[in-house]
């Protein structure tokens, strides 16, 4: 059995302790908030929670603690590696690794110097239908893989701390950007490097909450000539759109998980129906098992049972390094307005 701390209490706390419920050889042993009564409400909520922390470096001294599972704010997660990898812990960090690629590569020094198993929380490689679509495009179904475009979008941020563009280290492209960066070097190869990328981004409908762009889009060249185009957006209401379109020189390939089983048109409020639904009557799509149809579940199953096989997961935190370097030029081409190289020299 491997004993998971998990560090946070938010919202993508919930959603990782929910995800471990499918991971059959993994436990939630200890759990940490900085409001300790946070703590206990959590534990509650997904015990039974052996420990309650309010200190980060008690959790990850527990003798009884195996596996951390990072599930903090950006500008915590350098801290978080720092404290946990010098205790010697198995280290999963959600997504993004960092907030620049120069924090990412510290992070990665941290835990190559302690020599730490660590693992990329980046849930949409790991999704039902990208894991699909990628099984089909390495079997040639779509012939060789050629474009990609692919957008997430929703409303904004359901916590104030992801507004704070200073602190959180950017916007949307940082925040729902990686998702996508990702998803296009696991379709074209992760021996085939972006070498440049363009990108435009602005703040178009929350100026009073945020500096930071809500809307982004770039376009990512790969050393083999393919071709990816990722859209982010904080400003579209209605609930979440996560959707791929690939083109093969064979054939062509759709995912869309705004597309649920289950819709309608409601006049009295149902509960919680799906992440940034904006609203709980008139027509609706709630989507089940959300940590299941995003990807939250199969990525801890996958975590546990490599960190249990003493193998490398399919997702490091070198992965994490490189989706931030990506962004960091696509900061660059924002300013600049030009194309960018992308270097992994820091």
């Amino acid at each position: 059995m491997i004993r998971v701390g998990l560090l946070g209490s938010g919202f993508i706390a919930d959603t990782y302790a929910d995800a471990l419920q499918d991971a059959r050889g993994a436990r939630i042993v200890a759990n940490y908030s900085r409001d300790r009564a946070r703590a206990e409400a959590f534990a509650e909520k997904w015990g039974p929670v052996d420990r309650q922390y309010d200190d980060m470096a008690a959790l990850c001294a527990d003798t009884e603690v195996d596996l951390v599972v990072v599930a903090l704010p950006n500008e915590a997660h350098v801290e978080a590696v720092r404290i946990a990898a010098a205790a010697g812990k198995a280290i999963v960090c959600t997504k993004p690794l960092a907030r620049t690629g120069a924090e990412a590569a510290e992070i990665l020094r941290l835990v190559r110097e302690a020599g730490v198993w660590h693992g990329y929380a980046e849930s949409s490689v790991f999704s039902p239908n990208i894991a699909k679509a990628h099984q089909m495009v390495v079997a040639g179904a779509i012939g060789e893989p050629l474009t990609m475009r692919a957008r997430e979008a929703h409303s904004g941020p359901h916590a104030p701390h992801f507004w704070d563009a200073e602190t959180a280290g950017g916007g949307a492209l940082l925040d729902m950007g990686c998702h996508t960066v990702e998803s296009a070097r696991h379709f074209f190869g992760k021996d085939n490097p972006v070498t440049e990328v363009f990108a435009w981004g602005a703040t178009m409908a929350h100026a009073d909450k945020t500096t930071g762009e809500d809307t982004a889009v770039a376009l990512l060249k790969f050393a083999g000539g393919q071709l990816a185009q990722i859209e982010s957006s904080w400003i579209e209401k209605g609930g979440m759109q996560l959707r791929h379109e690939l083109v093969g020189t064979a054939g062509r390939l759709v995912t869309d998980t705004s597309h649920t089983p289950v819709w309608g048109f409601i006049e009295n409020p149902a509960g919680y129906l799906v992440e940034k639904a904006d609203a709980d009557t008139g027509w609706v799509y709630p989507v089940p098992e959300e940590a299941r149809a995003y990807g939250f579940s199969q990525e801890m199953r996958h975590f546990v049972e490599r960190f249990a096989a003493g193998e490398e997961p399919d997702e490091t935190f070198d992965d994490g390094f490189v989706v931030n370097c990506i962004l960091d030029a696509c900061y660059a081409s924002m300013r600049t307005g030009v194309w960018e190289k992308v270097s992994l020299e820091r």
